[in-house]
Order: structure tokens, then C-alpha cells, then sequence
């Protein structure tokens, strides 16, 4: 069964930092290129950082560039996205996904999800 597990959420300052987990199944994960995205109401749920099925290459929207980090344990079926400095624009509900390698090659890199996870929210307060 398909499944992606996000963790990690909460409520902090601007400036602290979190780290979302996401646990994938074998079959959601393996040979897939991870990702993940953000999303707040009313809003089209927006690409945020990719990383490939590799590990070897990463992806990033302009506005999470430097503070951002996106990595994966493979032998953990397991993708992190690394938030430091957050700023309250960075409130959203985040989720995984996983898609192709070929996709976070795009100009602007992008990512066709295959399979969602649920979600978790980041809530920053100034």
C-alpha cells in the first residue's frame, strides 16, 4: 500500500528552526525522487524543495534557498526537510510526495507528484 507519513510540525518563533520527517513505504520511495510542498488556504499548493531518488542532487524554491535543507536516508525510506530561520511566510501545511527524478530537472524545477502524504503543519508567530 501506498503511504508517506509526515511528522515534525509546530508552532515556533520566527527564527527557530523545525525538521519534517516523512516516512514512506518501500514502494513510495525507492527509485522515486522526493519532495515536498506547502500549501495555506486559498492558495495553489506550491513546490518547495526536491531531492533525487539518488540523494545526489537538491532542489529548492527561490524562498527557502539558504535556509532550507532537503535530504533522504534511503535505507530509512525516510526524507527530511531541514527549516531554519523560519519566517511566519513560511506558515503553511507541508507535505511530502514522491515523484520522478526527471521532474526536478525542469526549468523551474518541479515535481509531478505520484503519491501524498497528509501533511503537517508549520505555524510561525513574529
Amino acid at each position: 500500500q501506498a503511504q508517506l507519513i509526515e511528522t515534525g510540525g509546530g508552532l515556533v518563533q520566527a527564527g527557530d528552526s523545525l525538521r519534517l520527517s516523512c516516512v514512506a513505504s518501500r514502494r513510495t520511495f525507492f527509485g522515486y525522487a522526493m519532495g515536498w510542498f506547502r500549501q495555506v488556504p486559498g492558495k495553489a499548493r506550491e513546490f518547495v524543495a526536491g531531492i533525487t531518488s539518488s540523494g545526489e542532487d537538491t532542489y529548492y524554491v527561490d524562498s527557502v534557498k539558504g535556509r532550507f535543507t532537503i535530504s533522504r536516508v534511503n535505507a530509512k525510506n525516510t526524507v527530511y526537510l531541514q527549516m531554519n530561520n523560519l519566517e511566519p511566510e513560511d506558515t503553511a501545511l507541508y507535505f511530502c510526495a514522491a515523484g520522478a527524478d526527471s521532474d526536478l530537472k525542469s526549468i523551474p524545477p518541479m515535481l509531478t507528484p505520484h503519491y501524498w502524504g497528509q501533511g503537517t503543519q508549520v505555524t510561525v508567530f513574529s
